[in-house]
């Protein structure tokens, strides 16, 4: 993926204005996107943005989707899966029809922000509207877009359910349903929710689901809502990228702390910092921020304009330490990050080369650190079967190593 396209599904790209889309002409459209049958005026899109060649997602999801099959696709974060349903998402669409006919579903406020970016740009150039519904923002905002008559909604779970039980949101004319980040959604308890919104759609109409893993309850997602879907298996890139050095330290739990304000010296430029609980996020934030760092967090609790502006900080690099829980943080592109830190060992491997995957991008060299507590053990034989000797063990000074 060109630096242009992660920048622009991380939301840290100036997209261009729709003036420089009508310029494009057709000796400058992609050949490999124009093979995928994206329409002349999205081929324009795709140039002003840079974009030359389709990532593997985007390669294979985009026809069928435009043939009007389902599709499944097994893909990491990163992958350009936005693009790959957005395309499609538009291209379906009917300008004259002021009704929602394209909805997204992600797990997390952010992502739905940073999915609706990409969406409304690629919607206001076909002379679509589109709009995010996700809690944190006022309702009266929300009742203002809606009555302009988007066609394409993207939101999380919660703040749909609430539309319709309000009937401000009619989904009867939905002729594709995403699910973005599907396990993720799974993970918060939001099977309920979507099972409710599908429910509430057409019977016949497309579906999109997206999900990192394919657990069972998510099969049975499949089975039930989506007709002969085409499953797509996108490889992760490499385990973890080569410029990236991992360590980990035995670290008793009270002594975590410590640990950190150790390892500072090291921990120059953009660091993010993963727990597994809101209330050690906010702690270590609070230690952080005695000591006169500039720290910040984003978690569940956190209200949705604090956790916009503490995204921006980061992303500006006007913030060294970002802390979160992974919830939070699921789906976002970061750019630039140049240490990982673990202060909590996530649950399962793969997880563990999710939030390592942050850091070292675009041939850049990074550091991930991990912390393996008294409990952390079977994580850690599950990890290291995964990345192997990449995996070093380190010694802290503070236990005299």
């Amino acid at each position: 993926m060109s630096a242009t396209q992660k920048a622009l599904l991380s939301g840290g790209y100036d997209l261009p204005d729709l003036s420089a889309v009508d310029e494009i002409g057709a000796g400058e459209w992609s050949a490999a996107f124009q093979s995928l049958g994206i329409s002349e005026r999205m081929l324009s899109v795709l140039a002003a943005l840079g974009f030359e060649e389709p990532t593997p997602i985007q390669a294979e999801a985009i026809p069928l989707l435009l043939e009007g099959r389902d599709v499944v696709g097994q893909a990491q974060t990163g992958t350009g899966k936005t693009v790959a349903f957005g395309i499609p998402a538009v291209e379906l669409c009917e300008p004259t029809m002021g009704e929602a006919q394209a909805i997204v579903l992600t797990p997390t406020r952010e992502l739905a922000a940073q999915v609706g970016t990409v969406l409304e740009y690629f919607a206001r150039a076909a002379g679509l509207e589109a709009t995010v519904l996700m809690g944190g923002r006022r309702l009266q905002d929300d009742f203002a877009n809606l009555e302009r008559g988007p066609q394409i909604v993207v939101g999380t779970p919660g703040r749909i359910i609430d539309h319709l039980e309000r009937r401000t949101l009619n989904l009867s004319w939905v002729k594709l349903a995403v699910l973005d980040e599907a396990d993720r959604m799974l993970d918060i308890g939001f099977e309920p929710d979507m099972r409710r919104i599908l429910r509430r759609c057409p019977e016949v109409r497309q579906t999109a689901l997206f999900s990192a893993t394919i657990p069972t309850p998510i099969k049975t997602l499949i089975w039930r809502y989506m007709r002969e879907p085409r499953e797509l298996h996108i490889a992760p890139e490499a385990a973890t990228a080569e410029g990236i050095a991992q360590r980990y330290y035995e670290v008793a739990d009270r002594d975590k702390m410590r640990a950190v304000e150790e390892l500072l010296p090291e921990l120059e430029g953009r660091t993010l910092v993963f727990c597994n609980m809101k209330v050690t996020v906010d702690r270590l934030v609070a230690r952080l921020q005695r000591a006169g760092l500039d720290a910040d967090a984003i978690h569940g609790d956190r209200t949705q304009q604090r956790r916009d502006r503490v995204m921006g900080e980061f992303r500006a690099g006007e913030l060294q330490f970002l802390v979160a829980t992974d919830v939070a943080a699921r789906g976002l592109d970061i750019p630039d990050v140049n240490h990982v830190v673990n202060y909590d060992l996530p649950q399962t491997a793969e997880d563990y080369v999710h939030r390592v995957g942050r850091t070292g991008r675009a041939g850049k060299s990074g550091s991930a650190v991990s912390f393996v507590g008294e409990w952390d053990f079977e994580q850690l034989e599950r990890i290291l079967g995964v990345v192997g000797e990449e995996l070093e063990r380190g010694e802290l000074g503070l236990y005299g190593g």
